[in-house]
């Protein structure tokens, strides 16, 4: 049984930065693609960013320059590291571990889903 938890979300202020936390078990890690995703309030589930197993990545286009993905296998660990948060990027962020590998990032692609955590950016 795979399980994905996140971690590390919380109350920031705008322009500040946070480091979420996607933990994966199972040896799934080392073969299959990884992202982060993101809900807000009354919106649809949205890609954020996504990494492969050889740690190529691909980001949405109103977070490059500003949020990093990146792998530590090792840890079987995924991260996303936000810096110079707004508003904007209040949500729920999702981490899912794609259950097959060389599979796309779409919000249909069969995976494995965390709990997801919450990210608030508020002065």
């Amino acid at each position: 049984q795979v399980q994905v938890v996140e971690s590390g979300g919380g109350l920031v202020q705008p322009g500040g930065s946070l480091r979420l936390s996607c933990a994966v078990s199972g040896s799934i890690f080392s073969s299959n693609g990884m992202g982060w995703y993101r809900q807000a309030p009354g919106k649809q589930r949205e890609l954020v960013a996504a990494i492969t197993s050889s740690g190529s990545t691909r980001y949405a286009d109103f977070v490059k320059g500003r949020f990093t993905i990146s792998r530590d296998p090792a840890k079987n660990t995924v991260y996303l590291q936000m810096n110079s948060l707004s508003p904007e990027d209040t949500a729920v962020y999702y981490c899912k571990a794609n259950k097959n590998p060389g599979t796309g990032y779409y919000t249909y692609t069969p995976g494995y889903w965390g709990q997801g955590t919450q990210v608030t950016v508020s002065s």
